[in-house]
């Protein structure tokens, strides 16, 4: 099962929404034993393992948006792992989401919910691996200044729209944070004092926090909250009366799907985790539907 989040970032252009995503393979957890051998596997399979053989952090796939079907999921003659079995156990990054062919997105939609690809040849059928996160980045309009206080947006409500529908509902669905960037304040790049917390020190809370969760499910055959199915949620997300309230008043009101509605759960236990808390409270639950919706652009909060 999926170990990492799908996150979309949508903001203006220079906001950082590249450099964030480059630097998310810095705090994730190092790949043990049995995860490096799966990726040295796939990437010997495409001729791409490093001479030393060696993978010093998880992969890191950036494919730009004019790549082919066959490029992203794999193919050929004899078929070859595509970017997002290259991206196994690793990040499959796609700046200018919007930009991507829409027959080329959807094809993302499968490999996300059964992590492997197969392809059929008549010389026989393959599967690759494809357990990766992906992180999605995008600017709210063609122009990139819908809603910005510093520059005009030029764009229409139709172009804005069109622009944003690029992206399937059901894609959207699958995204388990959606996150709105905003510029940083010029106070803040003049500023001789740190205000931002080093990959190292974030390295260290993720590392924290799945000991709790590996604890948490030792009985299981899981061992962090994204791999909860239903019924383990039932089973160990602990919801208290006004996290319930808000979460419930939040499905009424926005019609979230099932998925949307146990992406939101698992999300809300990941924060209570952080704050190692014995029960998801109101908090928790309003800050996973904050990043699981953004009205701006979709209609949803």
């Amino acid at each position: 099962m999926r170990l990492l989040p799908n996150i979309l970032m949508i903001g203006p252009p220079g906001v950082g929404k590249t450099m964030l995503a480059k630097r998310i393979p810095s705090i994730l957890p190092p790949l043990n034993k049995e995860e490096r051998l799966e990726v040295m596997k796939i990437h010997s399979v495409a001729g791409i393992l490093p001479e030393d053989c060696i993978l010093k952090e998880r992969p890191f796939r950036a494919p730009h948006h004019t790549i082919t079907p066959a490029a992203l999921i794999g193919g050929g003659k004899r078929p070859k792992p595509g970017e997002i079995s290259l991206a196994h156990r690793g990040v499959l990054f796609l700046d200018e989401f919007p930009e991507f062919h829409r027959n080329v997105l959807d094809l993302l939609r499968q490999p996300l919910e059964d992590e492997e690809v197969r392809i059929s040849r008549v010389d026989g059928n393959f599967t690759f691996p494809s357990q990766f996160m992906l992180i999605a980045a995008m600017n709210p309009c063609p122009c990139g200044y819908f809603g910005s206080e510093t520059h005009k947006c030029r764009c229409t409500p139709q172009q804005i729209q069109s622009y944003l529908s690029r992206v399937s509902g059901p894609l959207l669905d699958r995204m388990d944070m959606q996150i709105e960037l905003l510029p940083v304040k010029k106070e803040i790049y003049l500023s001789e004092t740190p205000v931002s917390e080093s990959s190292d020190n974030m390295k260290k809370e993720v590392l924290r926090v799945r000991k709790i969760q590996a604890e948490r499910y030792q009985d299981e055959s899981i061992y962090y909250n994204s791999q909860l199915s239903s019924d383990l949620i039932r089973k160990y997300c602990h919801l208290n009366s006004d996290s319930r309230k808000i979460l419930n008043r939040a499905l009424a009101r926005w019609n979230l799907s099932g998925r949307s509605y146990y992406k939101i759960i698992k999300v809300a236990q990941t924060i209570s985790d952080f704050d190692e808390s014995q029960e998801i409270e109101g908090i928790h639950i309003a800050e996973a539907i904050r990043y699981h919706c953004i009205e701006k652009y979709y209609g949803k909060e």
